[in-house]
């Protein structure tokens, strides 16, 4: 069995898909050459002769070599299974499926591009599993709208999980499609064996909502329908389905005279707070004298931000933004950071990853291994969370942090939940409250305005340093995109949040937020998911790539340049594991340890230098326009600009950019 299967996208007559098949092994044999016909068409000057395959003969060489065609195999009649499927599919809407080509799902492959006409979906070439479900990530935090992936039975599925989780901790749909051969009397032996399971879904299932093993045509229908319904239902998720490569393959027979029909697709409506609770959550905040809003995954939507901004405006109360969305304008005077809920009396969290980390701090106590626990908050202060997530919690992995008990308990999504709730704080508001409101709001803008001048000051410091540091790579991005309708589409490797602090983020396409599940390989499949889906909005995407991250699945930058995917992408490039390093240094002080190898320890086992990876290059061959490495800031705003204009041509570009640490 081989995984990999070439095909090329023919634009000129249509060639009938049985004629073809027939003769392919005769013309295979015709165009076949015997060892010593082989050797004697050797170059002139050339020392050795052709060494012969030591894999054992296939009935395709076999063929070849002794003249005989192989024996035309019976021909599927009726209408093939997978092509029911992709009737089904096209029901939903679904774009794009980037995928790794395998056997297993060879049935629906081939239907979705000769019958299905390789559109909604078109099939997108990917060189690794993890690419495509990561695409499918990102594109969904630009649309709205998920894609669907192909994985190849238990391997390709292994290879998937990463990305899977890191879909499942960021409460994004991916509906994941994996192949497997379920009946043993019938599927081949030796590696489709291999690669099959009784249940394939079991490798993921701790990290999925739904999954199913469709039995039947009509069972792969519901299915697929549910499975869509569910994966966007609030809290979001991936879903998989395991498919039968023979149920894919067989023709479509009608049981009973029953004939195959497609469910209607009719979106759930998102779970809303209860009245109650959100006229008492609208009480506290009201009668707050520093009421605080912290928000994570609140805005699901553009109209999300605009939500916030009116019940942050209602109450005057300084928003705290965990940037796993784009939530609220970072340019608003109402933003703020973290140690705004040190003072505050009321706090309200809406879809936070951590809401005990919010009002808790965890000191790292070393060697000791436990760590050091403090409130940051008065005994005094209410709590109040609204969080989808709480409908949807399972056991095994701890994504859904610690506990944290609050005063008013919502599970609920908080977008759905937002105009209700700013309705109730309107009414809540007295009208001897309303002065102090706006007093307060008037030291918003003071702190705010204080803050970002600051910032800008810190920016500044080592503004000509070589490598080049991180704000000012941020800030010569921002100097070449201010301009157009621009989309920070991932982030990996810690930039010190530049970006974050300085541009000004207002819409919510300006940042996409991080992985979610923290797996190192996010960022260029998540960017070239998003790209693409920008691609097709108009808008222009740039990806700040951490250098770890991106040895993960680099493979996807030939996707990219394959499907003609514009994506700036400027390399964060502090050529090690910068987290790990401190890590390793901070316990070597905790312990005491004195080098025994003389000088810094810290390096070994985390540097990713001698030799130094030329991510250009590697950018280059796979078809992207790329330059580097840059270590004089001078020649960095140049470069960019360089870049920025290919990408504005419809090209992916690569700079890579030496950098400071963070």
């Amino acid at each position: 069995m081989s995984r990999k299967i070439s095909s090329t996208k023919d634009s000129g007559p249509k060639v009938d898909r049985r004629k073809f098949l027939t003769g392919v092994a005769v013309a295979g044999a015709a165009g076949a050459m015997t060892p010593q016909a082989a050797n004697a068409t050797v170059a002139a000057g050339a020392a050795t002769a052709r060494v012969p395959s030591a894999l054992p003969p296939t009935a395709w060489t076999v063929a070849a070599e002794t003249g005989t065609p192989q024996k035309d195999l019976a021909r599927i009649g009726g209408v093939a299974g997978s092509d029911f499927m992709v009737d089904v599919i096209k029901t939903l809407d679904i774009k794009y499926l980037p995928s790794n080509c395998a056997s297993s799902f060879r049935g629906i492959h081939e239907s979705l591009i000769n019958y299905g006409n390789n559109k909604m979906p078109e099939f997108l070439t990917c060189t690794h599993e993890e690419s495509g479900v990561g695409m499918g990530h990102g594109y969904f935090k630009v649309t709205g709208k998920p894609l669907m992936t192909l994985c190849h039975g238990t391997v390709g599925l292994q290879h998937a999980s990463m990305a899977i989780y890191n879909a499942w901790c960021d409460r994004v749909p991916v509906i994941v499609v994996g192949g497997n051969d379920l009946d043993a009397a019938h599927r081949p032996p030796g590696v489709p064996t291999v690669h099959s399971a009784q249940d394939i879904n079991a490798l993921v299932r701790d990290f999925t909502k739904w999954d199913d093993t469709p039995v039947s045509l009509q069972h792969f229908a519901q299915s697929m329908v549910r499975a869509y319904k569910i994966s966007m239902t609030p809290p979001y998720g991936p879903v998989a389905i395991s498919l039968d490569a023979g149920l894919q393959q067989e023709p479509v027979k009608h049981h009973n005279g029953e004939k195959l029909y497609i469910p209607k697709y009719t979106p759930t409506s998102a779970p809303q707070g209860d009245t109650n609770a959100v006229r008492e959550a609208a009480r506290l905040l009201a009668g707050a004298e520093r009421p605080v809003i912290v928000v994570d995954r609140a805005a699901r939507t553009e109209n999300g931000v605009r939500l916030l901004v009116q019940l942050a405006e209602a109450l005057q109360a300084r928003v705290v933004d965990m940037g796993a969305r784009m939530n609220f304008p970072k340019n608003h005077h109402l933003s703020a950071g973290i140690a705004v809920v040190n003072n505050a009396d009321v706090i309200i969290g809406m879809e936070l990853t951590d809401f005990w980390a919010v009002v808790n701090s965890f000191i790292d106590n070393g060697d000791h291994g436990i760590g050091i626990n403090q409130t940051k908050i008065k005994p005094e202060t209410k709590l109040i969370s609204i969080n989808s997530v709480d409908l949807n919690t399972k056991a095994n992995y701890q994504d859904f942090q610690r506990f944290q008990a609050v005063d008013v308990a919502m599970a609920a999504d908080a977008e759905t939940t937002l105009p209700s709730l700013i309705e109730a704080v309107k009414s809540a508001i007295q009208n001897d409250r309303k002065a102090a409101i706006a007093k307060r709001g008037e030291a918003a803008k003071k702190a705010h305005t204080e803050v970002r001048e600051r910032t800008r000051q810190a920016a500044a410091l080592a503004w000509d340093a070589s490598p080049i540091s991180t704000a000012r790579m941020s800030m010569e991005i921002w100097g070449h995109i201010k301009d157009l309708d621009w989309s920070l589409v991932a982030q990996t490797g810690n930039v010190s949040n530049w970006p974050h602090r300085l541009w000004p983020m207002e819409k919510h396409h300006h940042w996409l937020g991080h992985s979610g599940g923290y797996g190192v390989g996010y960022g260029i499949a998540a960017a070239v998911g998003a790209a693409l889906a920008n691609r097709d909005l108009g808008r222009f995407s740039v990806n700040i790539q951490g250098d770890g991250d991106l040895m993960y699945a680099p493979g996807v930058m030939w996707t990219a340049a394959k499907h003609k995917i514009p994506l700036l992408t400027v390399m964060h490039n502090n050529r090690g594991y910068h987290q790990e390093l401190m890590h390793v240094q901070r316990l070597s002080s905790f312990r005491n340890r004195v080098a025994s190898l003389g000088g810094d320890i810290g390096p070994i086992g985390t540097s990713i230098m001698n030799p130094d990876i030329e991510y250009h290059k590697l950018a280059e061959s796979m078809g992207w326009w790329a330059k580097g490495p840059i270590t004089d800031p001078e020649k960095l705003g140049p470069a960019i600009r360089e870049a920025v204009a290919v990408v504005k041509s419809g090209q992916p570009a690569l700079l890579n950019v030496w950098t400071q640490p963070r």
